[in-house]
């Protein structure tokens, strides 16, 4: 085992960029106490050690919502909760197809369907991929998936129609994940994640802090995504939602999501580390975050919180050096 206990951040850092890669079994306790100004510094410098000064932004659209079969206790748009949630079927195309060429005109370089469920199936799969085939047609944006746990077929499908990189958070560690929901497992999760892979799809995972977990189901978290490859990885923080089983929980305070942002860039040196929600939590929407490890975030609207306005991010992207060009 690694003594990382007995290594300064800086070293840490270094050795990264060298090629190690920090895993399971190590002595992870030095992220926990090490000085959050050095392990942010080390984290930054691993960022532009594998991603320059390259940023990528992503929008989403909530193409169904409400009336989810599943209990995830942090979610609007479940149907055991009581939230006041907008409830729909599958938009139309066009209004996929249009937003798709909004976002991609403003600068976004990804652009996402979402919708609400277990799995997106039948009728409604079959129009999220007509879609997909029209933006893939007259958009030159990348195109993301998230519509729940699918098949080998599904998969497929969706790479065939034009998406490149599909979205399925394990939003905590194995450990914590049955505290958070009952009616699908964090195993269901990873089986899918590893058929979107074998599909030859890109896979972005990630997760939501401050729903009761402790530091050593963030670090779980951090360990379980290196171990399944991932290329982006979404860090929320809990924006509690009333009419959810969490709705009382406090905010996580902004400390402890640059210290989180940070620890996964150590981890997942490779990936894109990327800011959703919980921005307004932060000072200047999240800026020291790109200074910690984040090359990447969520912009424009987001499913059931405001996001950021898109060329506001841009701006402020740009201030810090980084480059905003497909």
């Amino acid at each position: 085992m690694v003594e990382l206990a007995e290594r300064i951040m800086t070293e840490l850092a270094e050795e990264v960029m060298n090629g190690y890669r920090i895993k399971r079994g190590d002595d992870l306790s030095i992220f926990l106490s090490a000085d959050l100004t050095e392990l942010c510094e080390g984290a930054n410098k691993i960022r532009e050690h594998y991603h320059g000064n390259k940023a990528d932004l992503c929008a989403i659209i909530n193409g169904r919502s409400g009336k989810c079969s599943e209990d995830c206790k942090f979610c609007a748009q479940s149907g055991h909760h009581k939230t006041g949630i907008a409830e729909y079927d599958f938009l139309d195309e066009d209004i996929i197809l249009e937003d798709c060429k909004k976002h991609e005109e403003e600068g976004v370089h990804r652009y996402s369907i979402v919708t609400a469920g277990r799995a997106l199936k039948g009728r409604e799969l079959a129009r999220a991929i007509s879609a997909y085939r029209k933006m893939k047609e007259r958009c030159s944006i990348g195109l993301c998936a998230s519509h729940g746990l699918l098949t080998e077929e599904d998969y497929i499908a969706l790479k065939e129609a034009g998406v490149t990189r599909y979205h399925e958070n394990i939003e905590t560690s194995r450990r914590n994940f049955r505290n958070i929901c009952t009616t699908h497992t964090y195993e269901d999760k990873i089986y899918c994640i590893r058929l979107a892979k074998k599909a030859g799809l890109e896979v972005c995972s990630g997760g939501i802090i401050g729903m009761g977990e402790n530091w050593e189901d963030r670090l779980d978290m951090a360990v379980s995504l290196s171990e399944l490859e991932v290329d982006s990885i979404p860090i929320n923080a809990l924006m509690p939602i009333k009419g959810t089983p969490l709705e009382d929980l406090p905010s996580v305070p902004a400390e402890d999501i640059l210290r989180t942002i940070a620890i996964f860039r150590y981890i997942n040196p490779e990936a894109d580390i990327r800011l959703a929600a919980g921005r307004a939590i932060m000072e200047n929407s999240g800026e020291k975050a790109f200074l910690s490890g984040a090359n990447a975030t969520i912009t424009g609207n987001m499913l059931t919180t405001s996001g950021n306005n898109i060329q506001q991010d841009i701006a402020m992207l740009k201030n810090l050096g980084f480059d905003l060009s497909t």
